[in-house]
This record gives C-alpha cells, sequence and structure tokens, in this order.
C-alpha cells in the first residue's frame, strides 16, 4: 500500500514538472503588408527629401510598403517609365511633370483621381492652387494629384555682385536691367582673354524661353486648347527668341557650346563662377549645401506683360496597379498636410496647397532663398502648354533647332522654320 502511494505522488510530481516545462505556443499572426513601387527622378537631394516622405508614410501605414525607385536623368527616367508599361509592369505611382504625362494618359495608362478626391476625408480639391490642378486635367479629368509648383527664378550669387558692387536685382528689373547686370558680370579674370566668370547661365529649350515670349506679346501655338501650328515666327514671338539667342551669339554673357559642353551652367554656378542661373525650385536642397558663397532669388526680368511659364510635378496612379486602394492612401497622404510640409522643409518644393505655401514651412525666414515669396508673387501670371500625347514630341523638335540658334550654328529664321516643320506631324 505505501508503495502504491509513493508511486502515485511520483506520478504526480511529474505531471506537474511535465506542465511547467511545457509552455503554451503563443502565435503571433502579422498582418501581410502590401507592396507599392514609386518611381521618381531626381539627384540625391531629391531622393532624400522623397524618402523622408516614404518613411513618414509607412510609419503612418504599417500595412503598406513603398519602394521608392530613382532614376536620375530625365532621359533615363522616361525610357524606364516607358519600358515599365510596355513590359505590362508599370509603377504603382509615379511622379511626372505635367509636359510629360500626355502620352500615358492618351492611352488610358493612368487611373483618373476625381472620385478618390471626392471621396478623401483628408483632401479636398480646394485644398490645391486651381493652377496646378489645370495642369494635369485631360478631357475635364483629374488624372494626377499635383505636389508643387514652381515658377522659374534667376538665382543669383551675391558674393559675386558684392565684389563688383553690383546691385542686386530688384523685383521689378526689366530685360535690359538684366542684360546690363548680365554683362557687368561677364569677366576675363586673368587677363588672358578667356572668359572665366559669365553672367548668366540658361538652357537654350523653349520651357526657358516661353515666359520671354509670352511677356513680348506673341505666343507658342496658334491655339493652346486645340493647337495646329507654332507660331514663335510671329513677329512679338520672334523678337523674344531674337532677344534670348542674342545673350549667346551677340553679347556673350552665357557659355558658349564647347564650354558648356565642358562644364554645364549649373556645376558653375556651384562652383562660384556664373553670377546668375535659372532654374524652379527644384535645385534648392542642393543650393542649400554650398557654403562658398551666399545667394538669393529673383524674379524673372519683366517684358510688356507679367507672364511665367508653371513647373509642377504629380502623384500619378498607373490604371494597371494592382493596388490602387494602397497606392492612392500614398498620394493622398503625402499631399495632406503633413506629407507637403515633410517636402517643403527640404526646400525642393512650392507647395500646391493654398495655405501652405503661406505658412514657415515654406517662408521659413532662416532658410535660403530669402526672397521665397517671389514664388508665390510669380503665381497668377503662370501659364502651360497645351496638353497634348504629343507635346513632349514638339519641345523635343524646338529645343534641337533652338539650341542650334543659341550658340550660333544656324540662324534664328532657319531655326524656327527648321522647328515649324519638324513640329508639324505632331499637330495633326
Amino acid at each position: 500500500m505505501i508503495r502504491l502511494m509513493i508511486w502515485v505522488i511520483w506520478l504526480g510530481v511529474g505531471a506537474l514538472m511535465l506542465a511547467a516545462c511545457v509552455q503554451p505556443i503563443q502565435l503571433t499572426v502579422q498582418a501581410e503588408r502590401t507592396s507599392i513601387t514609386f518611381l521618381i527622378s531626381g539627384d540625391p537631394a531629391d531622393e532624400d527629401a522623397y524618402r523622408t516622405l516614404v518613411d513618414a508614410f509607412m510609419t503612418a501605414n504599417p500595412d503598406v510598403q513603398v519602394e521608392v525607385i530613382n532614376i536620375p536623368g530625365q532621359g533615363d527616367f522616361s525610357r524606364r517609365l516607358a519600358a515599365d508599361f510596355a513590359a505590362s509592369a508599370p509603377p504603382d505611382v509615379f511622379l511626372i511633370n505635367y509636359r510629360r504625362y500626355g502620352p500615358y494618359v492618351a492611352r488610358g495608362a493612368i487611373e483618373p483621381l476625381d472620385d478618390l478626391l471626392a471621396r478623401s476625408a483628408q483632401i479636398s480639391r480646394s485644398d490645391f492652387y486651381p493652377q496646378a490642378l489645370t495642369a494635369f486635367t485631360w478631357g475635364g479629368q483629374l488624372m494626377c494629384l499635383p505636389q508643387n509648383m514652381s515658377s522659374p527664378v534667376i538665382y543669383y550669387n551675391k558674393t559675386l555682385f558684392d565684389a563688383g558692387n553690383i546691385p542686386y536685382p530688384a523685383n521689378s528689373w526689366t530685360w535690359d536691367d538684366f542684360l546690363a547686370t548680365a554683362q557687368a558680370l561677364t569677366l576675363d579674370l586673368n587677363g588672358d582673354g578667356a572668359i572665366d566668370q559669365h553672367g548668366f547661365g540658361v538652357e537654350p529649350t523653349l520651357v526657358r524661353a516661353a515666359p520671354f515670349v509670352w511677356m513680348n506679346g506673341g505666343e507658342i501655338v496658334d491655339d493652346p486648347v486645340a493647337p495646329t501650328r507654332l507660331t514663335l515666327d510671329s513677329p512679338e514671338s520672334r523678337a523674344a527668341l531674337a532677344w534670348f539667342v542674342a545673350l549667346q551669339t551677340e553679347h556673350h554673357v552665357t557659355p558658349g557650346a564647347v564650354a558648356e559642353a565642358a562644364e554645364s551652367s549649373l556645376s558653375r554656378f556651384l562652383n562660384g563662377r556664373l553670377a546668375m542661373y535659372v532654374e524652379s525650385r527644384r535645385v534648392v536642397p542642393e543650393f542649400r549645401r554650398i557654403d562658398a558663397f551666399d545667394w538669393d532669388v529673383a524674379p524673372l526680368p519683366a517684358g510688356r506683360r507679367p507672364a511665367s511659364i508653371l513647373h509642377s510635378d504629380a502623384f500619378c496612379m498607373a490604371a494597371a496597379s494592382p493596388h490602387k486602394e494602397a497606392a492612392w492612401r500614398f498620394i493622398e497622404f503625402a499631399n495632406t498636410r503633413t506629407g507637403q510640409t515633410i517636402l517643403a522643409r527640404t526646400g525642393r518644393t512650392v507647395p500646391s496647397r493654398t495655405e501652405l505655401a503661406e505658412a514657415p514651412a515654406f517662408l521659413d525666414p532662416g532658410a535660403k532663398p530669402a526672397n521665397s515669396r517671389i514664388f508665390l508673387d510669380a503665381i497668377p501670371t503662370l501659364r502651360i502648354f497645351p496638353a497634348l500625347a504629343t507635346w513632349n514630341d514638339i519641345e523635343a523638335a524646338v529645343n534641337a533647332e533652338l539650341t542650334q540658334a543659341f550658340y550660333g550654328q544656324i540662324s534664328l529664321d532657319e531655326a524656327l522654320r527648321a522647328a515649324e516643320m519638324r513640329s508639324a506631324e505632331f499637330l495633326r
């Protein structure tokens, strides 16, 4: 009997020990994350800004993974985007300028966003500048959501101005004022007969010349809605282009073709050997890294009437995306006050949200450029190029001819005739 009791006790103790050793297995089930791709094109500063935005989105939306794909260089970006669509593997979201999105809209490759925007509890149409929304409206539908807007401005090296005892550009300066300033800052510093410091740098392209055409009362095309031909040969348009081309061919205030090929005007400005450079807001993050000299921005010199051109990029959703709900959540977040504030603080953008453009995130008195308000002052004067599937081809044709005229390789009249002929097939 005693042996039986001992045996029972040992069985009980063994059971307790076994129970103590074998703990219940805790299973943690994580929801599957949706992965989307986001295609951009930019320099390292641009990429840093958008990765910061993506990180903030993923923190707020842990069920979505966003892969940022940066293709530096607009040419490479355009080829990659076209190839991805051709292979039926487009990015879920991509960032593109309104001058470049036409071919994708025309073939139904972009998902319209009107209904999604109308149902959003976080953003609404009234939050945005109408000029930016208009640029991404096609056939009455909002195709992409603009995250920024800008005018071209004159970036100037204040240190070079000070060294030459040249007054800084006034907000009301004219074409004549601008030319005189550029001439005064174009210098042979060592007396060897070669220019070491140029007064101005510009890409000889239609997007850079267009504001001057419009300022002079000219037009780019005969009908901005349904164009049938270029009108660059009208007296007003031609006179503006002649002034633009003469900056190089007659006044030599910009680097020549060989000098520009050896070192771009952007590089010259960064290195302190170019007094003025024209660009949109996009270069500010890179320029904020300059510590060798001081700089600021001025408006384009004024012509007969106020005019400038819109620069705007937008978030577009691929119609073929298998993850449209997640893609829209990212686009929506990027254009909330929080999302646009992240990009505005980098200096990269002029916010497309009206309230944010007037906020310290953009008009930060402690951040360069000091004269940021000129971007806002230009908004009422902004115009856009026509919404055409073939506009990119038209620009490329005009740019090729205008570049040759700018560097004195052909006459302006030859360039205009060739541009008219080459663009005709894209305007039919």
